[in-house]
């Protein structure tokens, strides 16, 4: 018994079908092992990258369209590593990376229900460098400026895997990091553009939802 419930869900980016392996729902917790408290994930926090969340149907649909030729390409703080499905499909170099112990395993039976080549995954702890990891052109990710003091981890995980020059690609729906975290690229010779816009049909004007991109 894994401890948990999941379920499977049929997903449309870019007008292309995928069955992603979810658990059941935000009440979900299993750590026999202790493993994610080691990592510092409470069990508040442990079912969140088990869902789709909107910012990752957003970032995944990005994806279907995006130049992405020549270019080595990090999905952080994956969960579901819908983006990284997506970039896998179109035959992207894609590395998937989060710190959860679970999303490795969901990642690859995601890949498997595909029927993708396997996709790299890095164990990634932002607060602490890892010298394997390489650097990378493009960098993408959802909703990982959730809390304000992730961002200063998360401005230093991209300093050390971007390239010279690089693009970083992130959606945030509106948690009220995305300036600090726009300054932070800046900082780090970037040119930031961020536009509005809705993370879900419900959703109606002024959106509180960002698409930023930033470029060196």
């Amino acid at each position: 018994m894994v401890g948990y419930q999941t379920r499977d869900l049929d997903i449309e980016f870019g007008g292309l079908p995928y069955r992603v392996h979810a658990l059941q729902d935000t009440q979900q917790f299993s750590d026999p092992d202790h493993s994610a408290e080691r990592a510092g994930i409470s069990s508040a926090q442990w079912s969140l990258f088990g869902q789709p969340w909107p910012s990752g149907r957003v970032l995944a649909g990005h994806m279907a369209g995006y130049d992405i030729a020549g270019k080595r390409i990090l999905e952080l703080g994956c969960g579901l590593a819908l983006a990284s499905l997506v970039l896998a499909r179109r035959g992207a170099d894609i590395t998937a990376s989060d710190y959860h112990p679970l999303a490795g395993d969901f990642l690859q039976r995601n890949v498997l229900a595909n029927g993708l080549a396997p996709v790299p995954f890095l164990c990634l702890d932002w607060a602490h460098p890892d010298s394997q990891a390489g650097r990378f052109d493009l960098l993408i990710g959802s909703d990982i400026l959730y809390e304000r003091w992730q961002v200063e981890l998360l401005a230093g995980a991209i300093e050390r895997h971007a390239q010279p020059h690089a693009e970083v690609v992130v959606t945030d729906p509106g948690r009220g990091n995305a300036a600090r975290f726009m300054r932070a690229m800046e900082a780090q010779g970037y040119t930031v553009q961020a536009s509005h816009m809705a993370f879900g049909p419900e959703q109606k004007p002024p959106f509180r939802g960002r698409l930023i991109t930033a470029r060196r």
